[in-house]
């Protein structure tokens, strides 16, 4: 079987790629990246044939250039920035920097290393390739798109019924069912609900004139990891301090967990909270991190109406709903909602990520509120994190 090209525009990825990419643009040229591919369901195969289809898809990808009406919906991002822009139209995928393997037993192994400016790149478009690719080789597609038919008709009636009241943006694109599903999924409910308020996806918020969301990742806190001159427990103090610096203060909501939220609360003095508009989570129990984020403003004297508590981890309208209910009185609530809405089918979704592992060849890391989702292949170098997280936590709280 051979597919239509999946990716056909490099917009068509996570608003904050180039978010943090402007950053590294203008900071941070002088890093190199290494990320690697896993696949966190058990018992999940790639044939041979999915294999040569995702390496012709990847193929294709970099082929891949930015058009002018592409880079001018860029450049009219207020917080994008014209040399960035610029940049872009010389910038493009390169194939080189992306190797492939298949073992006997069906393990897909994907590694891409390169400039971090080029290399981050890559994540999103690799993603939308290879769980797409899977869901149309191993099952019928057309029983898969039914069923999401069906299950998204049902959502826009809940929401237009007022089961649910909260706002969402679509966070979807890494691992939909296929480009064309998330198509309609994004048009249908920014169209037909009130709840819908954009996209992650800067290609879908172009076409349908959405509000494009996003801000940074755990791969930009964990890129400061790789620098020499900068401890490793004070990594959430340089990346919120460049980041702040890029945008004078706009588009400010900060990722509280890379490196765990108690220590991100270090850094997140009377400063950070000023200059932030809000938080994000995306591991952890929710309730006890909105909790610990409302008493985090109330020690500041800063209303945390004021703020806004962004949700994103795994979460599907019902839980939303229950976490809306619990704080839309204390505090401005928002979430995005991402495989619920793009791959909610008769079948499990594919739990499948690229993350960041090095760095100028040294090891980085994630140390999320959710112990299981740390990945790093040096067991040694994570445990010196874990030690020094602990240490400065001893030391400081």
């Amino acid at each position: 079987m051979k597919l239509e090209p999946i990716v056909v525009s490099l917009l068509d990825t996570d608003l904050y790629k180039f978010n943090m990419d402007q950053v590294i643009f203008h900071k941070h040229t002088d890093l190199c990246g290494e990320y690697h591919f896993k696949c966190r369901n058990s018992d999940v195969v790639f044939t041979k044939e999915m294999f040569d289809e995702i390496n012709a898809q990847i193929d294709h990808l970099c082929t891949l250039r930015f058009k002018k009406e592409e880079l001018d919906y860029l450049r009219s991002i207020r917080f994008i920035k014209n040399d960035y822009v610029e940049f872009l139209r010389l910038w493009y995928p390169i194939r080189e920097y992306v190797t492939t393997s298949l073992s006997d037993s069906g393990e897909l192994t994907v590694v891409v290393k390169g400039p971090l400016f080029s290399a981050m790149q890559f994540e999103i478009f690799l993603l939308e390739i290879i769980n797409e690719v899977y869901f149309r080789f191993q099952y019928d597609y057309a029983v898969l798109r039914a069923s999401a038919e069906e299950k998204l008709e049902q959502k826009i009636r809940d929401f237009n019924s007022g089961r649910y009241t909260f706002s969402f943006a679509e966070f979807g694109c890494r691992r939909r069912l296929s480009r064309e599903w998330e198509d309609v999924v994004v048009r249908r409910l920014a169209q037909e609900t009130k709840n819908c308020v954009g996209t992650s996806n800067v290609y879908l918020a172009m076409k349908y004139h959405l509000t494009p969301i996003g801000t940074y990742a755990h791969e930009f806190v964990q890129m400061y990891q790789g620098i020499d001159s900068i401890p490793l427990a004070y990594t959430n103090h340089y990346a919120m301090r460049d980041w702040y610096n890029e945008y004078d203060g706009d588009n400010g909501t900060a990722l509280t967990d890379t490196i765990t939220t108690d220590l991100f609360l270090l850094d997140f003095n009377r400063s950070m909270v000023n200059n932030y508009t809000g938080v994000r989570h995306d591991s952890g129990d929710p309730y006890e991190w909105g909790e610990k984020l409302i008493r985090h403003y109330e020690k500041y004297g800063v209303d945390p109406k004021s703020k806004l508590l962004l949700f994103s981890d795994g979460l599907d309208f019902d839980r939303a709903q229950a976490l809306y209910d619990c704080f839309k009185d204390r505090t401005k609530v928002s979430f995005g909602i991402g495989t619920f809405c793009s791959n909610d089918t008769c079948e499990q979704a594919l739990n499948i990520v690229i993350k960041l592992q090095y760095v100028n060849d040294r090891p980085v890391a994630k140390l999320s509120d959710t112990p299981g989702k740390a990945m790093c292949p040096d067991e040694s170098y994570l445990e010196y994190l874990k030690n020094s997280v602990a240490f400065r936590l001893n030391r400081e709280r």
